[in-house]
């Protein structure tokens, strides 16, 4: 599993899963502040997912859309640090989790403003891989491949599905009886504080210091 800068949500979540399969998870880090194994910086990464060597990447986008399309280069006027390597990785990874904490139409908008990385590609083009997954601060949605749109999975708790259609610009399918997202066990939260915590803390300092104040940062 690989994770790009400034993604430190998707970072945890990755760090969890790796303790809770006691390691057996090989996780590349690109944002590691200390003893990156990329030497070379996000070329190796993009060597690694070219051998088809990633299984799965996280993606987030200034904007997404119902056709998993994602825009990191300008919207309403504002221009963004631009794609970088997001096409490739999008193409090259076995797996790509879209994600934006925010959920909102001025997000997840019908049709984004600039086509980034595509969400899919017709018959005769190369790909690897594409999108499994949108996972937003409000649900999480899985993508049907077949249909080419995504279907609501869960609703975090507090939510309901009035909310998420209400703040979802674009259509999607969902059933009558949507679940609600797992809250997280008291395992998983005990690990997140005294494993992943440390782990976080040494290459997102900011943003460990927001939601684990007293964690010192390890280095590894």
């Amino acid at each position: 599993m690989a994770i790009g800068a400034a993604s430190p949500i998707p970072a945890t979540g990755v760090f969890l899963s790796k303790f809770l399969y006691n390691g057996n998870l090989r996780v590349s880090l690109l944002h590691k502040r200390d003893g990156n194994p990329f030497t070379e910086g996000s070329r190796e990464l993009f060597d690694l997912a070219g051998q088809g060597r990633i299984d799965v990447f996280f993606l987030g986008g200034a904007q997404i859309d119902g056709a998993a399309n994602i825009n990191l280069v300008q919207a309403e006027g504002k221009r963004f640090p631009g794609s970088f390597g997001s096409a490739f990785m999008y193409f090259a990874a076995g797996r790509t989790i879209l994600f934006r904490e925010e959920h909102s139409k001025r997000v997840l908008v019908p049709k984004v403003d600039f086509i980034s990385a595509p969400g899919w590609s017709p018959p005769g083009v190369e790909r690897r891989g594409g999108p499994q997954a949108l996972l937003t601060g409000k649900a999480l949605f899985a993508w049907q491949k077949d249909r080419r749109r995504f279907r609501l999975e869960s609703i975090h708790p507090g939510g309901s599905l009035e909310e998420i259609l209400d703040s979802t610009g674009f259509e999607f399918d969902y059933g009558l009886d949507v679940p609600i997202t797992p809250a997280p066990s008291a395992g998983d939260l005990a690990l997140l504080r005294s494993a992943v915590a440390p782990e976080i803390a040494a290459n997102y300092p900011e943003f460990a210091a927001k939601v684990w104040p007293e964690t010192p940062a390890v280095r590894t």
